[in-house]
């Protein structure tokens, strides 16, 4: 292996995506521990989790842009130096304002990152076949990287400190600095490529604000000021920062991009199955923990067939690209996972069942994250490969975002309402979290009622979200084989 050989810089990068992927899921099985010594509540909680995933978004399509202006490699350095410095300082934060403030300096760094991996495999790799192997090996890295997360976190707990889940990036952060600067070549940039501030902090302000009405819906008690205050301000921010692209003679995201019926169909596909991946594994992690029982390794083994399953899919699914083409082979993945979850549904509670679903559910995602990624890439300007990366990651974030607000909040909604069906309310019926707390302070018999109810409302919450995402899922599929047909009929009629 020469020193500047691809497959090098492609490890290289993928060790720092693996870090970034990780980081959105990881605290998935810290979350009730953490909860204990933070004294977290559900709000906060949630901001824990998604802090991360809306600042990534919101400031992607910047970094591309940059990415684009000033070196791919460049960005990528400063984003690992970001991100360990964060990491250092989750692992120690004294409380959970410090976290979510830590958790929002982890995002910079990943940001900065993101876009910049997919380019720099795309400058390295100029055979279309060993391209393609690539960018099925990133997406593998990124699917399988996410469902990792709660994994890694279980086994992390079992022995250390929640801090542990964030202290353990500082290792594989100095080492693929060591290796960036060595071995990582350094790319041209092209300094006519724009970076707009203002346009970066239109759309953070646009998600924050759409993903606070979302939550607020699910809530018992639903303020309206804050429902309608939050939706307005994200709607005007983000009508604000399209106005904006379209009036740019050099916009940040150029959206003729989407013209291109491929295009498009892929980050409709990024979206859905990182929402898909990220709000159903959430759900479930918390389930297995908190009603049935388990521990955070437990947890973190028992969905361990989905990371495995989008390991091998990932490059597989690279080497058939060329056979099936994107649009097709994103169809086809979307309606597996779609039926893999499914599956989950029609075989809640056996555990054979859960665990085969498991392993279909990361394949199908593991394949349509590798044929997202290569329908966006490949159907991009070569001199807007960051730019191309930005919209493909801010896919993958506004999806994993949306996920857990969306499925998360339908999770809270349906727990909640069951309760309120039976006349309770109060802490209880805000979470499982506060039902296990309440039930510890009551006599025997009044806990254990309070505990069958609990239980049943978490598994009809659990059983509505396996079928929301896996019809959404099918639906996707449906949608993104329509658009391809469509955009070969355009083609040929050319």
């Amino acid at each position: 292996m020469t020193a500047r050989s691809p497959w090098l810089v492609l490890a290289i990068v993928s060790s720092a995506l693996f870090l970034i992927v990780i980081d959105m899921t990881v605290l998935y099985t810290a979350l009730p521990t953490l909860t204990r010594d933070l004294d977290a509540s559900a709000t906060d909680k949630l901001w824990i989790v998604n802090a991360y995933s809306l600042v990534v978004a919101g400031l992607l399509p910047g970094a591309g842009a940059l990415g684009d202006r000033y070196g791919h490699r460049r960005m990528f350095i400063v984003g690992l130096a970001v991100f360990g410095l964060a990491s250092l300082l989750a692992g120690f934060a004294p409380s959970t304002t410090a976290l979510i403030a830590a958790r929002v300096l982890l995002a910079v760094g990943a940001a900065a990152m993101m876009p910049a991996t997919l380019s720099i495999i795309r400058q390295s790799f100029e055979d279309p076949d060993d391209r393609s192997l690539a960018i099925g090996i990133w997406a593998a890295v990124a699917s399988g990287g996410a469902a990792l997360g709660p994994v890694i976190g279980g086994a992390l707990l079992q022995h250390f400190h929640w801090g542990a889940v964030f202290l353990v990036n500082l290792p594989v952060v100095a080492v693929a600095l060591v290796l960036t600067l060595a071995f990582v070549p350094r790319g041209q940039g092209h300094g006519h490529h724009p970076f707009d501030p203002v346009g970066s902090v239109q759309a953070l302000v646009g998600l924050v604000g759409m993903t606070l009405a979302i939550k607020e819906i699910a809530k018992p008690d639903p303020s309206a000021a804050v429902l309608v205050l939050s939706a307005l301000g994200g709607l005007a921010a983000l009508a604000l920062f399209v106005r904006r692209l379209r009036r740019s003679a050099s916009p940040m995201i150029d959206l003729a991009l989407f013209r291109d019926p491929r295009f498009s169909g892929g980050v409709i596909g990024a979206v859905v199955s990182a929402a898909a991946l990220l709000g159903v594994q959430l759900v479930i992690t918390q389930r297995l923990q908190l009603a049935e029982g388990m521990s955070p390794l437990e947890a973190g083994l028992f969905v361990l067939p989905i990371p495995l399953a989008a390991f091998v899919a990932g490059p597989v699914a690279g080497m058939m690209l060329g056979r099936m083409g994107a649009g097709r082979l994103l169809s086809a993945s979307l309606g597996i996972s779609g039926a893999g979850i499914l599956a989950y549904w029609a075989g809640f509670g056996q555990p054979g069942a859960e665990l085969a679903s498991f392993a279909v559910t990361g394949a199908g995602i593991g394949a349509a994250m590798t044929a997202a990624s290569s329908a966006i890439m490949l159907n991009a300007p070569a001199d807007r490969a960051g730019m191309a990366a930005s919209v493909e990651e801010v896919s993958y974030e506004l999806g994993g975002a949306l996920g857990i607000a969306i499925l998360g909040s339908l999770m809270a909604g349906v727990y909640s309402a069951s309760f309120a069906a039976r006349g309770f309310g109060g802490e209880a019926a805000d979470s499982l979290d506060g039902a296990l707390a309440l039930a510890a302070t009551l006599p025997a018999p009044q806990a254990d009622s309070l505990l069958a109810l609990a239980h049943g409302a978490f598994d009809r919450a659990t059983g509505a979200v396996a079928l929301a995402a896996g019809l959404i899922l099918l639906a996707a599929a449906f949608w993104v084989g329509r658009i391809d047909r469509g955009g070969k009929a355009v083609q040929q009629g050319a």
